[in-house]
C-alpha cells in the first residue's frame, strides 16, 4: 500500500529530479462574474486520468520526462496580496532550484505572483498572453489587484514592448487604446504569433507564457467565469502552443477553469489536454 497522493497524470517524478514543477493556486477572490476557478487545479489533476500520457500531436510521452506535481498551495482567500506573496515565494523556490514552474489557476490574477518572481530573476522577460480579455484595466471597482487588471500590473513591471497579447476580444475602450499604445496587440485570433515567436526565438529572450482558457470559444470551453463568444478552437490553441516550441520559456501558467460551471465535464477535459500538450511542448 502507498499513500494516496493525486498528481497530474505522468507527473510523479521526485522533486530533485524534475525538469518542470507543477503547482496549483486555488484562488478566485477577485472574480468579477462567475466564481469557481479556485476549484480548477484540483479538477485538472483529478480528471487528467481520463487522458493518456502520450501525445500523438507531438509524438512525446510524459513518462519519458521528469515532472513533479507539488499539489495546491494553501492561500488566504481574504487577501489578494497575501495570496500573491505565497505564489511568488513558491515560484522563487522553484526557480532557485533550476526548474521551470508551471502554475495552475485559479483566476488570472494568480499570474502576477509568479510573474513577480520570474521578472526579478530574468530582467529581459517577455510575456506571451493568450486570453479573451485584455486584462489591462488600471483598477476594477477601485481594486488594482484584480483578474481584470493582471496584465496592466505586468506592464507596470515590464514596460512597453515586452507583452504580446493574442485572442483578445473583450475589454473597455480604454484597454484597447492602452494596448494599441503599449503592448504588442493581436486581437481576435493568433494571427502574428508565428512572427512574434520567430523574433523571440532569434533574440533568445526569456518568456513567460500565460494561458487564460477563456481564449477558447464557449462552445468548446463553457466552464469559465467570464465566457466570451467568438473565441478560438482547441485546434487553434494547440497549434499556438506548438508554435512556441523552441522559445526560451522560463515559466508558464494555465488558468480560469471553473469546473462546476460545465456539468458535462468537457471543459475540464479540454483543460487537462491543454496542460498535457503544454508540458510536452516545454520539455
Amino acid at each position: 500500500m502507498r499513500n494516496n497522493v493525486e498528481t497530474f497524470i505522468g507527473c510523479d517524478a521526485p522533486y530533485e529530479e524534475a525538469e518542470i514543477v507543477l503547482f496549483g493556486a486555488p484562488f478566485d477572490s477577485t472574480t468579477s462574474f462567475r466564481p469557481g476557478a479556485r476549484f480548477g487545479p484540483a479538477a485538472i489533476r483529478h480528471e487528467s486520468f481520463g487522458l493518456e500520457t502520450y501525445s500523438p500531436y507531438q509524438d512525446k510521452d510524459l513518462t519519458d520526462h521528469r515532472v513533479f506535481d507539488g499539489g495546491d498551495l494553501e492561500l488566504c482567500f481574504g487577501s489578494a496580496e497575501s495570496a500573491l506573496a505565497d505564489i511568488e515565494t513558491t515560484t522563487e523556490e522553484i526557480l532557485s532550484d533550476g526548474k521551470l514552474p508551471l502554475l495552475l489557476g485559479g483566476e488570472h490574477l494568480v499570474t502576477l505572483g509568479s510573474l513577480r518572481a520570474v521578472a526579478k530573476r530574468y530582467p529581459g522577460l517577455h510575456v506571451v498572453h493568450f486570453d479573451a480579455h485584455a486584462d489591462l484595466r488600471d483598477d476594477y471597482l477601485g481594486a488594482r489587484l484584480s483578474h481584470a487588471c493582471v496584465i496592466r500590473r505586468a506592464h507596470d513591471i515590464l514596460g512597453d514592448g515586452r507583452i504580446h497579447q493574442f485572442g483578445i476580444r473583450s475589454g473597455e475602450r480604454e484597454e484597447f487604446r492602452f494596448a494599441a499604445a503599449h503592448t504588442d496587440f493581436h486581437p481576435f485570433s493568433f494571427d502574428g504569433l508565428a512572427r512574434t515567436a520567430a523574433a523571440l526565438r532569434e533574440s533568445g529572450a526569456p518568456v513567460y507564457l500565460t494561458i487564460d482558457l477563456d481564449c477558447l470559444d464557449p462552445s468548446v470551453f463553457p466552464g469559465t467565469g467570464t465566457p466570451e463568444a467568438g473565441g478560438v478552437s482547441f485546434g487553434d490553441l494547440l497549434n499556438a502552443i506548438l508554435t512556441l516550441r523552441g522559445l526560451r520559456v522560463v515559466a508558464a501558467d494555465v488558468n480560469e477553469l471553473a469546473p462546476m460551471l460545465d456539468a458535462s465535464g468537457a471543459s475540464t477535459a479540454v483543460a487537462c489536454k491543454v496542460v498535457r500538450e503544454l508540458l510536452l511542448a516545454l520539455l
